[in-house]
C-alpha cells in the first residue's frame, strides 16, 4: 500500500455540501499531482442500483459495495474520496474496519438549510409524502460521533477543503503544499 492510499468519507445530510467539498479536495489533490477516485453516491447508485428503493436492506448492501470498491482502489495505491450521505454510523464504521487509512469528514449543515437548497427535489418529495426515505425527514441521519474533520455547510468550500488537506498533511497521507 502506498503512502497515498487512503479513504476519506464525506458525510452529511443530502444537500449539505458534501459533493462541493469533495470536489474541492479532489481538485487540490490533482493540483498536487495525486489522482483520487471520487465515489459519488448518486453516480454509484445509477450503476449499482438503477431503480433504488432506499430501503434499509438496499442501503446496507449499497454502502457495503461502495466500501468494497474503495478497498479495491486503496489496495492498488489509489486515494479514494467517498461522497455519500451514509445515513447510519454502521455504514461508515464498515469503512473504518476495512480500510486501514480511513477518515470521516462531517459536513454539518442544518436541515432547514439543506431543505432550502434541495437541488434534486428530494426534500420536496419527502415533505409531500412522496418519499419516506429521505435522511433527516423520513429516515434518520446519524451524525459521526467523532469525525476526523468537521466542516460547517455554510463555510466556503475552500475553507473546508483546507481543513481536510491539513488533516491529510498532518497524518502524512499527502505531502505538505509548498509555500
Amino acid at each position: 500500500m502506498s503512502a497515498t492510499s487512503f479513504c476519506i468519507w464525506f458525510t452529511g445530510l443530502p444537500a449539505s455540501g458534501k459533493s462541493t467539498l469533495a470536489g474541492a479536495v479532489a481538485e487540490e489533490m490533482r493540483r498536487r499531482g495525486l489522482d483520487p477516485v471520487v465515489l459519488e453516491s448518486d453516480a454509484m447508485r445509477r450503476l449499482l442500483t438503477p431503480e433504488p428503493d432506499y430501503s434499509e436492506k438496499e442501503r446496507d448492501w449499497f454502502y457495503g459495495a461502495v466500501v468494497e470498491l474503495a478497498r479495491m482502489f486503496v489496495e492498488k495505491g489509489v486515494p479514494v474520496l467517498i461522497d455519500a450521505t451514509g445515513n447510519r454510523r454502521a455504514y461508515r464504521a464498515r469503512g473504518r474496519r476495512v480500510l486501514p487509512l480511513f477518515a470521516e469528514v462531517f459536513v454539518d449543515t442544518p436541515l432547514d438549510v439543506c431543505m432550502d437548497r434541495d437541488p434534486k427535489g428530494i426534500y420536496t418529495k419527502g415533505r409531500a409524502g412522496e418519499s419516506r426515505t429521505v435522511p433527516g425527514l423520513g429516515a434518520s441521519y446519524e451524525a459521526p460521533e467523532s469525525p476526523e474533520v468537521f466542516c460547517r455547510g455554510n463555510e466556503p468550500a475552500e475553507t473546508g477543503a483546507s481543513k481536510v488537506l491539513a488533516f491529510m498533511e498532518e497524518r502524512g497521507w499527502i505531502e505538505r503544499a509548498n509555500g
